[in-house]
């Protein structure tokens, strides 16, 4: 477990506030779309994309319920993402794009994630 989920899970524990994994879904889900609101106002709606940004404090948040829920999981968020790298580099070297479709989409627009 890397420093920034054991300090999550510290105050998860410090501060009674576990909760079932599908709870700290739901709030991951409303921070991201928090992060998407603020994208989306900056930005006139995706018309303007050199003007997006979004608040610091709303990225902190879906970072904490991000790890909140891989403490929930009992998973290890470090040796995830180990995984999901080495998961994009493979496809890169198979592929030359990072996401799954067949297409060749660049890393600015596909979905790496799917």
């Amino acid at each position: 477990m890397d420093d920034a989920q054991r300090r999550v899970a510290d105050f998860l524990a410090a501060a009674d506030l576990h909760a079932h994994p599908a709870y700290r879904l739901l709030d991951l889900t409303a921070e991201v779309g928090e992060l998407a609101a603020d994208a989306t106002a900056s930005s006139d709606y995706g018309a303007d994309p050199e003007s997006l940004s979004v608040n610091r404090d709303e990225l902190g948040d879906a970072l904490f319920a991000l790890l909140a829920l891989a403490d929930e999981l009992d998973v290890d968020a470090g040796a995830a993402l180990d995984e999901s790298l080495a998961k994009y580099e493979a496809r890169i070297d198979e592929t030359g794009a990072p996401g799954s479709g067949s297409g060749h989409e660049s890393g600015s627009e596909s979905d790496p994630g799917a």
